[in-house]
């Protein structure tokens, strides 16, 4: 049974958070803000967290920066927000995907299950290696030169995709699939903000990256080589 973290301070929403998951066959813990969240997810750690933005004491957002020191646990956020801006930051943190208040039921669990499935459906032990970049999909390793960088859920699956098919070239909507399984809210802008952060991690000058290419007019590609 996979357990599920909602961090909401709302009780009306985690109640119905709480109720309706547990049908769905999840075992589902709550906090009531961001510290208590830390420690809990410390203390039970979670498969997947619900995360709200606007709480008390400590908000989504700086729960997120915290949290991401230690752990790559999926993360969807709850936001009433409709800035993009907001969303695209929380993107850049280390959210895997976010969804708006109010949102129905239904669409949160589809989030739920693409994400977990994302997780769980990452292939045995794969490992691709080009002379300054090493993947191993298994223990979801990725090293730069030789040094170990932390990535994201979503970044590491994007770089996977990537080095498993490399010089080809991958539309934003296609890379969207591969990552989501269905379509998001702000889908172009999400998978750029996952390249952009990629990017600043793997490159050795994110302004002028050699590895992901950007193809004008059509999406991406991974270039083994340095050029």
């Amino acid at each position: 049974m996979k357990t599920i973290l909602a961090i909401e301070d709302n009780a009306g929403v985690r109640d119905l958070l709480r109720e309706y998951l547990t049908e769905q066959g999840y075992r589902v813990i709550c906090a009531n803000n961001g510290r208590e969240g830390l420690y809990t997810a410390r203390h039970h750690p979670p498969d997947l967290i619900l995360l709200d933005v606007m709480m008390p004491e400590m908000d989504g957002l700086e729960f997120l920066k915290a949290y991401r020191k230690t752990s790559n646990t999926p993360i969807i956020f709850l936001t009433a927000r409709v800035m993009e801006l907001d969303k695209v930051l929380g993107l850049e943190l280390g959210a895997d995907d976010y969804i708006t208040k109010p949102f129905s039921m239904a669409e949160l669990l589809a989030r739920i299950r693409a994400v977990l499935r994302r997780v769980e459906g990452t292939p045995n032990k794969q490992v691709f290696e080009y002379p300054n970049l090493m993947l191993d999909r298994d223990a979801r390793v990725v090293k730069v030169s030789g040094k170990v960088v932390d990535l994201t859920r979503s970044e590491f699956d994007l770089l996977s995709v990537f080095m498993e098919s490399p010089s080809r070239v991958f539309k934003r909507s296609e890379l969207l699939d591969r990552l989501q399984e269905e379509d998001a809210l702000a889908s172009e802008r999400t998978i750029d903000v996952h390249i952009r952060n990629l990017r600043s991690k793997i490159e050795e000058d994110p302004s002028s990256p050699k590895h992901i290419v950007t193809v004008f007019g059509v999406g991406y590609r991974f270039s083994p080589e340095e050029r």
